[in-house]
């Protein structure tokens, strides 16, 4: 098990976006997944991080993505919730 994941399984992080806060606590799931459960409408195709329709802005905190950078762009302070968990308390802007 990696560093990261043991560090999930002992922190939970805090979500903040649509002037919600969310708590990230399965490290088992991505957080898109985590957004898709408290009904936060984020647009996504693929879930691999190959299209990059998912992006959203990372505005405050730090993510890691498991399985390596995704394949897809993604610009300064843009993340890709399909395939990345956070490992801080994190704010992010959904489009």
């Amino acid at each position: 098990m990696e560093h990261t994941e043991k560090q999930n399984e002992r922190h939970q992080q805090k979500i903040t976006v649509q002037n919600k806060e969310l708590i990230f606590t399965d490290a088992s799931r991505t957080l898109l997944e985590c957004l898709e459960a408290e009904k936060i409408e984020v647009h996504y195709h693929c879930r691999d991080g190959y299209c990059g329709a998912c992006r959203v802005t990372l505005n405050q905190g730090e993510i890691v993505y498991p399985n390596g950078e995704p394949l897809a762009y993604i610009g300064e302070n843009e993340i890709l919730p399909c395939c990345c968990k956070p490992i801080t308390d994190i704010n992010i802007t959904v489009e």
